[in-house]
């Protein structure tokens, strides 16, 4: 049994199987490789699109699909081992994977870090514990990574581009008025890496450095396939000659839980947006963002609105590639 928790437990050849077969599944939506079975959707945060998309394509497939939101209308969980049990939780995550394998083929979860003491966050504490204890497959929804993300990303990429070895893939940070989860700005690095793009990391000081775990991740795979992995904090450096701008936002981890220490470095850096003037810079680049997005603030509506703009496309592929991994997860 494998869980799809990070792309790093996958091969390339393991993720283009997937996403080929998410090609046929967007030319032919309707199959019933999931019938007969059941997927938990456990929501400890909000959503839109990977709440519907998850839904709505184990429709397609034939399965049946229950959304379970902890603390609203199920009850609050636990993830400690071994701690009394006297606070507001009332089921321990030992026991609600268990019977949720019980009833279902596949358990999703979605859990944000809660921004207070990274070290404790990078952990991943309540997907692992969910892949610990559960006896079926276990998808993460977006945690500290977002590999679903990941996926519609590089579909969406191959759709536009074909081959994408060699081609400049950039992850540029954009300004947001709060500090947001790193979790896109990892998954877009290492799924870039993975792929063969060479990739140019592109942020306004160290301080907006990734977590050493990706940074590393994304070198040890640029490299492999003889691609670079570039850091810069020049903007016309970066843009010059991409083929594809990547946006997100993120807060700074070694301000992580000091927020309006953040806030005073972050606010210098609203001109990072994605403009028509940083595009033109480019090679014709695709312009793409996991959405949803604050026009204006991120990336200017001529950006946003523009025929270089894919980020519906990337939306909509998370409906095809979801529903590839739930049907190579219960294969």
């Amino acid at each position: 049994m494998k869980h799809f928790i990070t792309t790093l437990d996958w091969s390339r050849q393991e993720l283009q199987a997937m996403l080929d077969h998410a090609k046929e599944l967007k030319a032919d939506p309707f199959q019933p490789l999931l019938k007969g079975k059941s997927v938990a959707l456990v929501f400890f945060n909000p959503s839109l699109r990977t709440r519907s998309s998850f839904d709505i394509g184990a429709h397609q497939l034939g399965g049946h699909a229950i959304v379970l939101q902890p603390g609203r209308g199920a009850w609050p969980m636990e993830f400690e081992i071994g701690s009394p049990m006297d606070g507001d939780a009332e089921e321990h995550v030992i026991e609600a994977a268990r019977v949720l394998s019980r009833y279902c083929d596949i358990i999703a979860v979605r859990a944000f870090p809660k921004f207070e003491n990274w070290q404790e966050d990078r952990r991943d504490k309540v997907i692992r514990a969910f892949a610990d204890y559960a006896t079926v497959p276990v998808i993460n929804m977006e945690t500290i990574t977002h590999p679903c993300q990941e996926m519609a990303h590089m579909m969406t990429l191959q759709e536009h581009l074909g081959e994408t070895d060699g081609k400049k893939f950039v992850l540029t940070w954009t300004y947001h008025p709060k500090p947001l989860n790193t979790a896109v700005a990892n998954s877009g690095l290492i799924i870039a890496a993975k792929f063969g793009l060479d990739v140019t990391l592109l942020c306004p000081t160290e301080e907006y450095l990734l977590d050493e775990r990706y940074m590393s991740a994304a070198r040890e795979l640029t490299e492999a396939q003889g691609r670079s992995l570039t850091v810069t904090h020049d903007i016309a450096e970066a843009y010059d000659g991409a083929h594809v701008v990547y946006a997100k936002s993120w807060g700074a981890l070694p301000y992580f839980g000091r927020w309006d220490q953040e806030k005073e470095i972050r606010d210098q850096y609203k001109h990072f947006m994605v403009d028509s003037e940083k595009m033109a810079m480019t090679d014709d680049a695709l312009f793409s963002h996991c959405l949803p997005v604050r026009r204006n603030v991120k990336v200017t509506d001529q950006v946003l609105d523009s025929k270089a703009s894919v980020a519906i496309d990337e939306a909509e592929n998370r409906l095809h590639v979801q529903k590839a991994i739930m049907a190579k997860l219960v294969g």
